[in-house]
């Protein structure tokens, strides 16, 4: 069933002539089916990872072994910084923890039910290294890190009922942990120069040194604080911060000075739904990016009935990229290696497309071609 609907995603837009040269870039993302009865479970399993050129050509399923089976799935979760090898998310998940989780409306972590896994796929050769499966730590392991100028990698484990940050050698081996005490650890990110770390626990942020030691929380009052994310050159940290549902773009330097509020989102929700009937936690986070020269952060906000994209600087000076007419939904903004194009989601047509603008939003053009009970999402800029 899932095989005969794949093939629907490799359609892509008809070649439509735009000004300019288009970039030369492979995208990674993950397709999805949404309109399947029984809540997240039996849309969560069509879930693959793809790629495809940034001019819409070329779209490719990866690592299409790893969903033969029953209930399993892949999702397509970042790259390596050279881009040889992209990285995957191996997912599985049993029926009957499906419609448990489904009926009573929250998750059931236990390794009896759940399986995620960290998998890089060399994309020339296809060559597929599971890095969680080496001296296993967790059953649910996600959010892998390179840690720039060294050998070391880092990611997210779930252990009694946790989530905390390990570090681990390129081939998996020699997994420690990388947090002191309790608490529920993520979106954690590793600095530019590789000394720090920053994440959110409990829904405040804080940044440490590499080993994990030394953390101090970023204060600015709000109960609500999370996703940080590191500029490029490492002197800022940028995070989401205020009410829950109600937070805003702020930025701090890594010292913990010049801490403020660089963008509002006007009343935006800050969640994306992925799927046509709404479950429990079916929404994913629409986080702000850096552009990678560090001129621009992008972000989502609401203008008028629209959640239109929208770049800010550290002055504050925002700009906004999209106009659309309606209930549209921009989401999930990323910038090209090259800081000179975007890609990000849409629902624009009807359906969640993947598109690819300049960066200043002008020349827009869909790059994946999604049936309609499918969506598009979660774009990744293959590094150069």
């Amino acid at each position: 069933m899932v095989r005969c609907f794949l093939a629907a995603l490799l359609l892509v837009c008809p070649a439509v002539r735009v000004a300019g040269d288009r970039p030369d870039f492979l995208i990674g993302y993950t397709v999805q089916r949404t309109n399947l009865p029984g809540g997240q479970h039996p849309n969560g399993v069509t879930s693959r990872a793809f790629v495809v050129k940034a001019d819409g050509t070329g779209a490719r399923e990866l690592g299409a072994e790893l969903a033969k089976k029953p209930n399993y799935s892949t999702s397509f979760a970042g790259w390596s910084p050279d881009g040889r090898q992209a990285v995957l998310l191996q997912g599985w998940e049993s029926p009957e923890n499906g419609e448990w989780e489904h009926k009573h409306k929250t998750f059931r972590f236990t390794a009896e039910h759940w399986l995620l896994d960290i998998v890089l796929c060399d994309i020339e050769t296809g060559q597929l290294t599971n890095l969680t499966a080496v001296e296993r730590v967790s059953f649910y392991n996600a959010g892998l890190q390179f840690f720039p100028k060294t050998n070391r990698l880092a990611f997210l484990a779930l252990i009694g009922g946790e989530q905390k940050p390990y570090a681990m050698d390129m081939d998996g081996k020699n997994k420690k942990p990388l947090a002191e005490g309790p608490g529920y650890i993520y979106g954690f990110v590793a600095s530019p120069d590789g000394k720090r770390i920053a994440y959110h626990k409990n829904y405040q942020v804080y940044v440490a040194d590499a080993d994990g030691k030394n953390a101090t929380p970023v204060k600015n009052g709000h109960p609500f604080q999370f996703c940080p994310s590191w500029s490029p050159a490492g002197q800022w940290l940028t995070f989401l911060s205020g009410e829950h549902y109600n937070c805003h773009p702020h930025v701090v330097r890594a010292d913990g000075t010049g801490l403020k509020k660089l963008a509002d989102r006007g009343g935006y929700k800050g969640t994306v739904e992925g799927l046509d009937e709404p479950d429990f936690h079916s929404a994913h986070s629409d986080i702000p990016t850096w552009s990678p020269d560090g001129k621009w952060i992008y972000h989502t906000a609401k203008v008028g009935k629209a959640v239109e994209l929208m770049r800010v600087n550290l002055e504050g000076k925002t700009e906004q990229l999209t106009h659309s007419k309606g209930p549209v939904q921009h989401y999930f903004p990323q910038v090209s290696p090259d800081s000179k194009w975007i890609a990000y989601g849409s629902n624009k047509a009807g359906t969640r497309q993947l598109y690819v603008a300049r960066a200043d939003g002008s020349e827009e053009r869909a790059i994946t071609k999604v049936e309609a009970g499918w969506r598009a999402f979660h774009p990744h800029w293959r590094p150069k």
